[in-house]
């Protein structure tokens, strides 16, 4: 549960940090701007703020790097995942075994992280919105084909605040 958006903005540095890790995975440069800009009406604004950043130019590339590279690569070893990634993946636990499908999936999205990364110089960050990996597979490839990494890193940014938001829909926000 996360703790009311009030709550959250008197919070300890640590406290807060935490909390917006939840959000965004774990992105010091990201998660530092916004405990230096609480407090926030919402979380809705939070994340708004959060986009504003990492879409605009306050950002070198190193912080933007180290931003979209917080995001776990899509079919990653569960053990690697945050609780929240686990889920979004498509895995129920951590313990469960991974089928030869599965296998097969996460090899080839194995492959093609690597490659994307090559190419790019950061993690593919996509919204999987409930989607079987295996459906990953055309965006991946669809995207590299793309050839624009500026393009990309915008893409990932704002696919990185679709995941949030769509954390913050599904999380329970304590009430004051």
């Amino acid at each position: 549960m996360l703790p009311s958006i009030q709550q959250l903005n008197s919070e300890s540095a640590q406290v807060f940090i935490e909390t917006v890790n939840t959000l965004f995975e774990t992105a010091p440069p990201l998660a530092d701007r916004l405990l230096a800009a609480r407090p926030y009406e919402s979380y809705a604004k939070l994340i708004d703020f959060a986009e504003s950043i990492c879409l605009g130019p306050e950002l070198n590339e190193q912080e933007k790097l180290d931003i979209i590279n917080a995001h776990p690569r899509i079919g990653a070893s569960k053990a690697n995942l945050s609780a929240m990634s686990l889920r979004e993946q498509g895995y129920t636990d951590r313990q469960a075994a991974v089928s030869n499908e599965d296998e097969q999936v996460n090899a080839e999205l194995a492959r093609l992280n690597q490659e994307y990364e090559d190419k790019y110089g950061f993690n593919f960050v996509v919204f999987v919105a409930g989607r079987p990996r295996a459906q990953i597979i055309p965006v991946i490839k669809e995207r590299m084909a793309s050839g624009d990494r500026q393009k990309e890193m915008v893409t990932g940014m704002t696919d990185m605040m679709l995941i949030a938001r769509d954390r913050l829909q599904k999380a329970a926000v304590a009430k004051i």
